[in-house]
């Protein structure tokens, strides 16, 4: 649901950007905390979302070999979640050579300063030690130059608006920034500065209490059978000082299970779960087994459609193919006004 002043009449046909680096396959995480939200704007705005392969270099330049198979996984899972390529377009960062031109052409104008104190930055070595390829090596130049290629990746397709949760907005704010200096160093309003759509989300916590993520492995994929997820939501930590199934439980304290819960299932059946898990009626196995049922439900039309595409590949490349044709047409627009002010054609 939109909460901000974005969500006025006047905004319905905004551009719309946002993207995902192509790192393997989503999860329940980024179904709930960002492809629902999408899924919603894409019929209330012109959207552009980005298959982020260069993004994924900054931490992993040195294991490239599953690239194109994390692609192909991304897009399958978007698909799957709802988004519609007659209603949105679906392109691949690396296929726009434009987004790279532009990122060279903004990086003369933005001081190293601003660079090392974006909180992107922080974000990304976070990453990094988590498990990532190239922990505890010396900063690298493509990671220090992350939010330039970002917003690159922003206004290089018109991105107005880029939706965003309250824990990102400084995450965008130097994107603002450097639109803001390049309109002033040209002297012309070339770039809109790109605005927060603010969305709620949904944040789910990985089976072990930590943010969800492969590096942790603590997540759920979409794709995973019913089997696969009751195998992982059997292994969520619940309330650590219930030894017993007849003792006490504290919903409160079963950082992993009972959140989910308060996602997957209604009202009523929280309260239930709540009652029996206080009362000592309800052992924490028989709980988890119940979650992984309401998981299932919920994703089972969603790993059905993703079937569909994985037996149809061609069609996928179709999208891509399309997606490409209409992302570089708004690119070579953007590229050559910007070349222009620079005195560059």
């Amino acid at each position: 649901m939109m909460t901000n002043e974005t969500n006025n009449q006047t905004n319905l046909k905004a551009i719309v950007m946002s993207g995902m680096r192509s790192t393997g396959s989503l999860h329940l995480g980024h179904y709930m905390g960002v492809l629902k939200n999408w899924v919603l704007l894409q019929h209330q705005h012109t959207c552009y979302f980005m298959v982020a392969d260069w993004h994924a270099l900054t931490t992993k330049y040195d294991d490239t070999a599953g690239i194109p198979n994390y692609r192909i996984e991304t897009v399958l899972d978007w698909l799957a979640a709802g988004l519609d390529p007659e209603k949105c377009v679906i392109y691949i960062q690396s296929q726009i050579p434009e987004i790279a031109e532009l990122h060279l052409l903004l990086s003369m104008m933005i001081p190293v300063k601003w660079l090392e104190t974006d909180p992107t930055l922080k974000d990304m070595i976070t990453l990094k030690k988590a498990g990532e390829a190239g922990a505890g090596e010396e900063l690298n130049y493509g990671l220090l130059g992350y939010p330039v290629l970002q917003t690159a990746d922003i206004l290089t397709v018109g991105g107005s608006l880029v939706p965003v949760g309250k824990d990102q907005l400084a995450h965008l704010e130097i994107s603002r920034d450097i639109a803001r200096r390049f309109n002033h160093v040209v002297g012309q309003s070339v770039f809109h500065e790109p605005r927060p759509l603010l969305t709620e989300t949904s944040l789910l916590l990985g089976l072990d209490g930590r943010k969800m993520s492969k590096s942790y492995n603590n997540t759920v994929f979409l794709k995973e059978s019913e089997d696969e997820t009751w195998l992982k939501v059997k292994t969520a930590i619940t309330d650590a000082n219930r030894l017993r199934k007849t003792d006490a439980g504290n919903p409160e304290a079963c950082v992993a299970v009972f959140p989910w819960y308060q996602i997957f299932a209604d009202k009523t059946e929280q309260a239930t779960v709540a009652e029996e898990c206080r009362a000592g009626t309800r052992g924490c196995m028989d709980c988890k087994k119940q979650l992984a049922e309401r998981v299932n439900e919920t994703m089972k039309p969603l790993r059905e459609r993703r079937k569909l595409f994985e037996a149809d590949l061609p069609a996928v490349d179709r999208i891509l193919a399309s997606g490409k044709e209409k992302a570089q047409h708004q690119a070579q627009q953007t590229l050559q006004q910007v070349r222009s002010v620079l005195n560059l054609n």
